[in-house]
């Protein structure tokens, strides 16, 4: 259901937390992007992998499990990790949001699970994409119905490609309702919805 809960979490502060090794070109990428949305952002000194929410029957990590024993600094926490996740009655996530606290996995962005030939860019690009999308659920927006919105739910990699790393005009409006105003570069208005408005106010 596209639309928005709210919450009243501020852009003020991100803080990128690695979550065992992870790939630094990957975060300093988040970093560098991310600053442009946040007044601050930061990564933080890597932490081991919590040993409980792995289930070796899956050979993955709860993903809830991980949100929930993450800590916040006042500001976004963005829990980064190369580590497969799972959350009950799926497959597997790519990541997930809980307000303040965030959570993205590589793991199924990397081509090379694909048995692709390794890519730093796209592995960038993808990262962003997922981190953007956490991000917008940790601000109160939904799954969104717009399939070049970043808020588009991805139900595999190919989802991911298609779709932009920016939130799409209704879902930045939707936030601007909220008082967050994302910079122009962060938001982009789809071929589609003016043709729906156009229509719509004939």
């Amino acid at each position: 259901m596209w639309g928005r809960v709210q919450l009243h979490i501020s852009l003020d502060e991100l803080y990128i937390q690695p979550l065992g090794r992870v790939d630094e070109e990957v975060l300093e990428f988040l970093r560098d992007g991310l600053c442009r949305l946040c007044k601050k952002a930061d990564v933080k000194p890597a932490r081991s992998m919590p040993r409980r929410p792995y289930n070796p029957d899956r050979g993955q990590y709860d993903g809830p499990m991980i949100l929930e024993e993450m800590e916040t600094d006042g500001g976004i926490v963005m829990g980064v990790t190369e580590m497969d996740l799972y959350a009950t009655g799926l497959t597997f996530i790519f990541g997930m949001a809980s307000r303040k606290k965030t959570l993205i996995s590589l793991h199924r962005l990397r081509p090379e699970f694909y048995r692709a030939v390794p890519n730093m860019k796209l592995l960038q690009a993808r990262a962003m994409k997922e981190a953007m999308h956490e991000i917008g659920h940790g601000l109160g927006l939904r799954h969104c119905p717009q399939i070049s919105c970043v808020m588009h739910f991805s139900n595999s990699i190919v989802d991911t490609d298609l779709k932009d790393w920016r939130y799409c005009r209704r879902c930045s409006l939707s936030l601007a309702r909220d008082g967050i105003d994302l910079p122009a570069e962060m938001a982009v208005q789809s071929q589609s919805i003016r043709i729906a408005e156009a229509v719509r106010h004939r």
